[in-house]
């Protein structure tokens, strides 16, 4: 498999880098949405034999993503192991029901968000907002327009009459991330509400729809150096994959890092590679060239 150089940076010679199947890789870290799903958001026919393959060999898989943790282990519960995530755009990290890190939001700042969005609201704008938690997510808009956006993210979510006091109660859960969601274009609602923490906190675009509010220093490429650390490995023995804003980090804190083809430009001038598309299997298609595996 030919690996292309990112178009926004320098040729790399072929003759210094190695082929892929000598990369020594210990961990593989890879975004859902856009980069290891395919365009309808399944997983990629073929997932399960590449998985246990880089079980075989001790290199760990992680997938990473702005959706929720428990959403992120059913999805991989067919492979009935024990799945490390890392959630909430880095956020949080879940190892089975164990919860290996996670960076919990300011009391203060969520409450001004969420009264930004309810005045945004009630001028008439059609955006919603989440309180994800480490284990479960909040929201207060009910109707089922919104959930049925919300839900495949956030496959725990309970809908309360008023966020600020069901999160203000005790023994309540406290945020790690603040996702706003708008059904057309999240950038401007998401400078109004969430730009105005740019100098305290981390505010990063998971989609066209969707913007994260998460504490300073908060980020995949956190999350991951985590587990570098965890694991007792480095940025070179780590290949990550992403497509989007949020995974920029990630891939320039990463030896052996892709963009998939059809990625975010910010993206693709981060990453070293190019990988084939997310329509085409891309993430698969690499970890195979990786490993020696025939398709």
């Amino acid at each position: 498999m030919a690996i292309t150089p990112a178009p926004q940076t320098p040729p790399i010679d072929p003759r210094t880098w190695p082929a892929p199947e000598d990369a020594d890789v210990r961990l593989v870290v890879t975004d859902m949405d856009g980069t290891l799903l395919d365009a309808d958001g399944r997983l990629p026919e073929g997932i399960w034999r590449v998985l246990d393959a880089l079980e075989e060999r001790g290199i760990a898989f992680v997938p990473t993503s702005g959706r929720q943790s428990v959403t992120l282990s059913r999805m991989f519960a067919p492979t009935g192991r024990e799945m490390t995530v890392i959630a909430e755009n880095g956020a949080v990290i879940m190892r089975g029901g164990d919860q290996l890190f996670a960076a919990p939001l300011d009391p203060e700042s969520v409450a001004q968000a969420i009264r930004a969005v309810r005045e945004r609201r009630d001028r008439g704008e059609d955006i919603g907002i989440v309180a994800a938690c480490a284990r479960t997510a909040l929201v207060e808009r009910s109707d089922p327009r919104f959930l049925e956006a919300a839900r495949p993210c956030y496959n725990e979510v309970a809908v309360v009459g008023d966020l600020l006091e069901a999160l203000g109660a005790p023994g309540a859960p406290s945020p790690v991330k603040l996702a706003l969601f708008d059904f057309t274009d999240v950038s401007g609602p998401a400078e109004e509400v969430l730009g105005r923490f740019r100098g305290t906190h981390q505010v990063v675009f998971s989609t066209r729809n969707w913007a994260d509010l998460t504490a300073r220093g908060v980020g995949k490429d956190r999350a991951v150096a985590v587990l570098q650390s965890r694991l007792g490995i480095g940025a070179a023995q780590t290949a990550a994959f992403g497509d989007y804003l949020n995974d920029v980090g990630m891939l320039g804190a990463s030896g052996l890092s892709f963009a998939m083809a059809n990625a975010h430009p910010d993206a693709l001038a981060a990453a070293r590679y190019v990988a084939p598309p997310n329509t085409r299997g891309g993430v698969l298609t690499v970890l195979r060239a990786i490993l020696g595996l025939r398709d």
